[in-house]
């Protein structure tokens, strides 16, 4: 008797490319039909309303990883488990549910008392936000039990969702409040049936009592997951800040521009999820030096891009030419300089954070340990650099935010472990 689950096989092997494929086009038409959202909502709000838009979701937007926690955790233990494989499973789904239904109840008293207010708005915002990591969580599981169809075909309706829901906001002039919640509904009809293709075992748990499991799982869960919720916090404080500086009108370009970097990195991010259980396999015991040696080797790149792009902008800055540039309302080329460049860095620091994870639980209050630093850092630097600079300040905090990041995080791994 071997324990397992007829209802969960592991699926530990590294995904085909032909499924790798599949799986990265349904999230990509999801991710580019988000990207076309934007640019057809602004021609038919105006700066204005988009602005309220794009301030709503930047804010919110940190809630999609909540529920992205209990993913990530349940792509690096189930693989490694036996016999309380369904009942981790089970947790798993209720760990990421749980968040999502207190924000759905908020966001319904909210539209039921006052529909029209920015509580509503952000609220809504929040929801699809967090509705939408749910989703991902759901289809990461289908994915664990070799069903990774369902999570191609529920990202490629959910752009069909989106698609049709813009074309209609454009057609009939729907103010924010209004697409946002009929982009929601959707979403929830999407989720709803993806959730109830899970495995019997899987939704209600076997085994072990959950009660039992809680403790060490929710720990992992919760550290695991802090880290990509703080990375996107770091975004939501530019927005914060342009909102706060009276530049609320400038979170629309800032917005779109982080959409493009946040279309290549969340599908890096998507490519590491689909290997993690293969690499969580093989970066037990021995293997985890070799991966924390790798990964500092990475960090250390990201800390000197980092500080050589402080000290280029700092001399920027001294030089009024120089500076006006940098200031300049329509410096789209600078902007998409400071967007590549914040790319690169945040997609080699991911790797490294992956790689670190990956290895075992006691690192994980250092990645979430350095996440925090890195927050404040960035918010430090976007109070300083958002109100002169607009949406070029704010990726120039990004940037300084994920080498703090890179360097404190390099120097916690020596000092605890040597390679």
């Amino acid at each position: 008797m071997t324990g397992l689950s007829p209802a969960a096989p592991p699926v530990v092997a590294p995904p085909r490319p032909a499924a790798v494929l599949r799986l990265l086009a349904g999230r990509g038409v999801f991710r580019v039909s988000v990207q076309l959202m934007g640019l057809v909502l602004i021609t038919a709000w105006g700066a204005h309303d988009y602005g309220r838009f794009a301030t709503a979701l930047g804010l919110m937007t940190w809630l999609n990883f909540v529920p992205g926690a209990a993913e990530k955790s349940a792509l690096k233990a189930v693989p490694r488990l036996r016999l309380t494989r369904d009942a981790v499973a089970a947790l798993t789904v209720r760990l990421a549910a749980a968040p999502v239904l207190v924000v759905l109840a908020a966001m319904v008293v909210a539209l039921a008392v006052a529909p029209e207010s920015d509580a509503a708005l952000y609220l809504t915002a929040a929801a699809w936000s967090i509705s939408g990591g749910l989703l991902m969580t759901v289809s990461g599981l289908h994915r664990l039990r070799g069903k990774s169809i369902l999570d191609a075909l529920a990202f490629t309706a959910g752009s069909v969702v989106v698609g049709l829901v813009t074309c209609l906001t454009w057609l009939v002039r729907w103010p924010p409040e209004t697409h946002l919640v009929l982009l929601l509904a959707g979403l929830v009809v999407i989720l709803g049936a993806s959730a109830a293709l899970l495995p019997g075992p899987w939704l209600r748990g076997a085994g072990v009592p959950g009660h039992r499991l809680l403790p060490a799982y929710g720990r992992s869960t919760v550290l695991l997951g802090l880290t990509e919720v703080l990375d996107v916090l770091s975004t939501s404080a530019v927005f914060a800040v342009l909102a706060l500086s009276g530049r609320t009108t400038d979170s629309g370009p800032f917005y779109l521009a982080a959409l493009v970097s946040s279309a290549f990195c969340s599908l890096l991010f998507y490519q590491l999820k689909l290997h993690q259980p293969a690499v969580s396999r093989r970066m037990r015991g021995t293997g985890a030096a070799g991966g924390r040696a790798r990964a500092a080797e990475l960090l250390k790149l990201v800390e000197r891009a980092g500080i050589g792009f402080a000290v280029v902008l700092g001399a920027g800055l001294a030089v009024p030419s120089t500076r006006a540039l940098l200031a300049a309302e329509d410096g789209y080329v600078v902007l998409g300089v400071f967007v590549l460049f914040e790319t690169v860095l945040y997609a080699t620091g991911l790797y490294a954070s992956f790689l670190v994870e990956n290895t075992n639980s006691k690192v994980l209050t250092l990645t979430s340990g350095t996440a925090v630093v890195a927050l404040v850092a960035t918010g430090l630097s976007a109070a300083l650099l958002v109100p002169p600079l607009g949406p070029v300040g704010g990726f120039a905090a990004l940037v300084l935010g994920l080498a703090v990041k890179a360097v404190v995080l390099r120097r916690l791994l020596r000092r605890r472990h040597s390679f």
